[in-house]
Order: structure tokens, then sequence, then C-alpha cells
């Protein structure tokens, strides 16, 4: 079994028509979608975890002709919320989990935002039917393959352990280039990145190290 991590970015915005929306919206910015599950009329239900204004972006989805319904979950004293959708059938998710159920692929969730449109995720199956649904995928999409390997199912549990914030610094240092050889990125460039001190991201970095190498060797 392999998996390969992808970078895919719609060309027209967003994953699917309410995606798009949200992905408009001055109010509210994606983090992640948390779950999805494809049901068998061909609407999909998806849990997305927003930072933001829930009311505003509400407000933009209501008469969305694609949102079927919705609830909302907010986090106490915090910004993040968590949203429940129901859509109907759209492009280009319909065209991705037609890929995944003709070629028995795993998406791993959650399915990371970054850089502002591309949708980080994690695919599980044959190498093979990985390289035939990504030779596959839609023109509307386009894609990077960041990592392929043999998948070992524990092998996201010691970046589980990070803090949000850690993980965050994490992440942009090793998209920066802070962990390659040699070096192209520096704690001021990373910290210019997330707009906070260079010392901050020296702490950040340090016990994100420590939590990952304990994972290895223990």
């Amino acid at each position: 079994m392999r998996y390969f991590d992808l970078r895919l970015t719609p060309n027209g915005g967003g994953l699917h028509p309410v995606d798009r929306a949200i992905a408009a919206s001055t109010a509210v910015d994606r983090e992640a979608i948390m779950h999805f599950e494809a049901l068998g009329d061909g609407s999909t239900v998806l849990l997305y975890r927003l930072d933001g204004d829930a009311e505003r972006l509400l407000e933009r989805l209501e008469d969305h002709h694609s949102l079927l319904s919705y609830d909302l979950m907010e986090l106490d004293g915090d910004a993040e919320f968590h949203l429940y959708l129901h859509v109907a059938p759209g492009s280009p998710a319909r065209e991705l989990m037609g890929l995944a159920e003709t070629y028995a692929l795993i998406i791993e969730t959650p399915i990371e935002f970054v850089h502002g449109n591309t949708a980080q995720m994690t695919v599980i199956g044959d190498h093979e039917m990985l390289r035939s649904a990504i030779d596959e995928l839609p023109e509307s999409l386009s894609v990077g393959i960041d990592q392929v390997g043999n998948y070992a199912p524990d092998r996201r549990d010691m970046l589980s352990s990070l803090t949000d914030r850690q993980l965050e610094v994490f992440r942009t240092a090793v998209e920066a280039g802070y962990y390659e050889i040699p070096r192209r990125a520096t704690h001021e460039e990373i910290a210019n990145r997330l707009e906070c001190a260079p010392s901050t991201i020296d702490e950040h970095l340090r016990k994100a190290e420590s939590t990952v190498l304990r994972s290895l060797v223990s």
C-alpha cells in the first residue's frame, strides 16, 4: 500500500460550488475539511474547520443553490468554528470522488488548505491505481506531488501531538525549505510569513522537533 501527498489547486477557485463561495468570502479563512462522505444520491456531507465570522458566511451561503442543509458548531472562546454542510453534486469534487471509487483509493482527512486556495491531502492505495487516478484528474485541477512512500497507519500520530501553532510553524518551515540541505529559509523569513517574532519561531520549532524526534525513537 502506497501514499501520495498531493496539493490540488482548483483553477475555478474551489473544490465544489459551495467551497468556491466559502473561498470567495472575506468573512472566513478555510482551515480544513475534517471529514467528508459521499452519499448514495450523489450528494456529499462535509465538516469544515473555518476561522472568522460565521454569521457573515452563513448569510452568504444560505440561498446557495448547491447547499442542501447546514449546521454550525461554534468553539467556545475562539474565532474558529466547525460547519457541517450537505451539498448537491458539484465539480470538481464529483470527479475526485468518482476517481477514488473507480481506483479503490482512500482520501485521508483532514484535507488542509494552504496558501489560500490549495488543498493538501494524502491519498492511499495501490501505486499504479494512484498514478492512473492522477493522470485522469480533471483539467480544472492543478496537481503537485509532495511525497510518495509506503503507507503506515501511524505515520501521522507524531504530528497529532503538536499544538495547532507548533504544527503551523513546523509545516511552514518545511514548505519554506528550512530543513533542506543547503537550508533555504531562516527563522526571520519564516517569522515574516507568519507575522510573528523570530524568537517565537525558534521556540515553536524546538518544541515541535523535540516531540517528533521522541515519537520516532520511542
